[in-house]
């Protein structure tokens, strides 16, 4: 069994992720902002990060001793409904790019330590076909250029990981009925984990850098 961090555990696919791998034996530390989540299970370590925060990643970080096998990121956030050109504060589209850009290379640094002792790890960085620039691009533009500019890190952090034999995607996770996906989405968010566990499991060095959705298609950018 690995070793799994999971950010962002508190409801939807990062609580879902959480139960799937706790089902199968697996060791998870779960993420949320306040340290606080509502599952308990002896395997399940709650930790508090604000992927926003520097600090209180890299201080989430030291409370973990153990090597990380598996870095599943999916703490992120949609922003201000509506997102219009002309109603859209450029310091809220700064907060998201914050969030669901920034904030995922913050965790990855942080934990880069951990990644590496696990020897061959993985890291599954949740992002979304609304980000691909061969896709529909109406409406929501400070979510977009988020995981626009995710799954470019993506593609270039890549290169650098290689080196220490880690293994990074980009995972669009499905339309899933969230609190941020709404009632009328596509999957169950226990659909969408069990497809991103499926992607974790299979990944290797010969898949790093790719675009992939929860089916284990590879998907253009």
């Amino acid at each position: 069994m690995a070793t799994y961090l999971v950010t962002g555990i508190n409801r939807g696919i990062g609580r879902a992720l959480v139960e799937a791998l706790l089902a199968r034996g697996d060791t998870v530390i779960g993420t949320t902002r306040d340290g606080t989540a509502p599952i308990s299970h002896p395997d399940l370590t709650v930790i508090g990060c604000d992927v926003t925060d520097t600090a209180s990643v890299r201080a989430a970080a030291a409370q973990v001793d153990l090597p990380i096998d598996v870095l599943i990121h999916n703490a992120g956030v949609f922003g201000p409904r509506p997102q219009e050109l002309e109603s859209l504060a450029p310091d809220n589209f700064l907060d998201v790019l914050d969030v669901n850009m920034v904030g995922p290379w913050r965790v990855l640094q942080a934990f880069l330590p951990h990644l590496r002792r696990a020897g061959q790890a993985k890291v599954l960085m949740i992002s979304s076909g609304m980000g691909r620039f061969s896709g529909a691009s109406d409406g929501a533009p400070a979510y977009r250029a988020s995981k626009a500019g995710l799954n470019k890190l993506v593609q270039s952090f890549a290169h650098d990981l290689a080196r220490d034999g880690i293994a990074i995607i980009a995972c669009h996770p499905g339309w899933v009925r969230t609190d941020m996906g709404g009632a009328g989405a596509q999957i169950e968010a226990s659909e969408s984990a069990a497809g991103l566990i499926g992607l974790a499991d299979h990944l290797s060095l010969s898949g790093t850098g790719r675009f992939m959705d929860w089916t284990g298609h590879v998907r253009d950018w």
